[in-house]
């Protein structure tokens, strides 16, 4: 099986399981997010490679080189993709502290996988925590990086919260009392797309009975994921972010950005994806699609044309300035960095302002949620242990 071996400050090794596709000069590394194995990036394996057979023949050897800088003297033009389990999920190891896992451990997780790939630079995309992990990774080693693709990503923090309304309070009490992987699985379809979508028919099914099948066959392949990675992982997503310094690194380090998001993510909220691409402007570019969480998953063409797009536009060295701007009407995307008048700043401000209160009563709602959904499991599993046991009277 191919495991890189990864140090940790009091030397005990981590483990990071990884699958390698396709052949070609042109590296992508994929880093997928919480809770979610390799397997997730099934869609952009195939729309980048051509495949979804591993190289299993070359696991155990890494490509000697790996790539340096790219240009029509490369003598292979196609594309090397590489993903795997982030720490505290699937085959990968599971570290017991939450303190082992944050954005910037993992970060340097990638950097360890990118040394034994043997990749000096390589286009890295991330998904949802997978995105922030690409961030901080980004801004500790942006020599490492030829272009950076974030998918459904958020800032860290209070804004790993979604929305908060009915459906949210519903998912998220179903989700907590998920014990097997078909209950898990039935939470997981309306988490990551949208009703529209799994509504659709494909044959005589619909999409959601095809896909609770897929889900459920994958959760009890690769197991549940444990107590520890779950909360580690989380730990991970609360504690990222992203400080002014790290996003100027990230600006003038010369790659180009694309921030992908689906409009109708119920998880990480497209407000937060648009603030975070408009503060990597002139870099970054928004690309906003029809889509929930698992926007690459409902609409894989359109994620996939924008990757190639990102690293075609990388290959040419397009200059950030000309990569951010397109023109008018331009169809599915969002324009950044447009100028605005000194009274529109002030009323952009005030909007700004009214919105951070708002986030934060929202955060304060959601805390007391949390706190009365975990008092009632508490409560569930003290009362199902003082429950008194029934005794049959002895004969004797």
């Amino acid at each position: 099986m191919p495991f890189c071996e990864v140090g940790t400050s009091r030397g005990e090794g981590v483990r990071i399981f990884y699958r390698r596709y396709g052949h070609g000069s042109t590296k992508v590394l994929l880093i997928i997010g919480l809770a979610a194995t390799h397997d997730s990036w099934g869609p952009q394996i195939k729309g980048l490679t051509g495949t979804v057979e591993p190289n299993d023949d070359e696991e155990e050897a890494p490509a000697a080189g790996g790539e340096g800088t790219e240009g029509p003297n490369e003598e292979d033009e196609g594309i090397e993709v590489c993903c795997f389990d982030n720490r505290g999920m699937g085959r990968s190891s599971v570290p017991t502290k939450k303190s082992e896992y944050t954005t910037a451990i993992m970060a340097k997780d990638v950097l360890a996988l990118l040394d034994h790939l043997g990749w000096r630079k390589a286009h890295v995309f991330g998904h949802s925590m997978g995105a922030m992990i690409a961030c901080k990774l980004a801004a500790i080693a942006p020599e490492r990086l030829c272009s950076l693709a974030l998918l459904n990503a958020t800032g860290g923090g209070f804004e790993c919260f979604p929305k908060i309304d009915r459906q949210m309070i519903s998912l998220a009490f179903r989700f907590l009392r998920a014990k097997t992987p078909e209950q898990r699985a039935l939470v997981d379809l309306e988490t990551h797309y949208t009703k529209e979508y799994l509504d659709e028919y494909v044959g005589s099914c619909t999409r959601r009975k095809i896909l609770y099948q897929e889900y459920v066959k994958a959760i009890s392949s690769t197991g549940m994921q444990s107590n520890c990675g779950f909360e580690g992982q989380i730990n991970a997503c609360w504690t990222h972010k992203m400080t002014p310094k790290e996003l100027d690194t990230i600006c003038s380090s010369g790659f180009l950005v694309s921030v992908i998001h689906g409009r109708d993510d119920i998880i990480a909220q497209l407000s937060h994806a648009r603030r975070l691409a408009e503060k990597l402007h002139p870099a970054a570019r928004m690309v906003e699609l029809h889509g929930g969480h698992l926007v690459n998953h409902e609409r894989p063409e359109e994620v996939n044309q924008a990757l190639k797009e990102l690293i075609k536009a990388s290959k040419s060295k397009l200059r950030p300035e000309d990569w951010s701007h397109l023109p008018e009407g331009a169809s599915g995307w969002l324009m950044l960095g447009m100028q605005m008048s000194p009274r529109s700043n002030e009323g952009a401000s005030g909007l700004v302002t009214v919105y951070n209160l708002f986030g934060k009563v929202q955060l304060c709602f959601l805390y007391f949620i949390g706190v009365f959904l975990m008092g009632f499991q508490q409560m569930r599993n003290v009362l199902r242990i003082m429950k008194p046991v029934r005794v049959a009277a002895s004969d004797s």
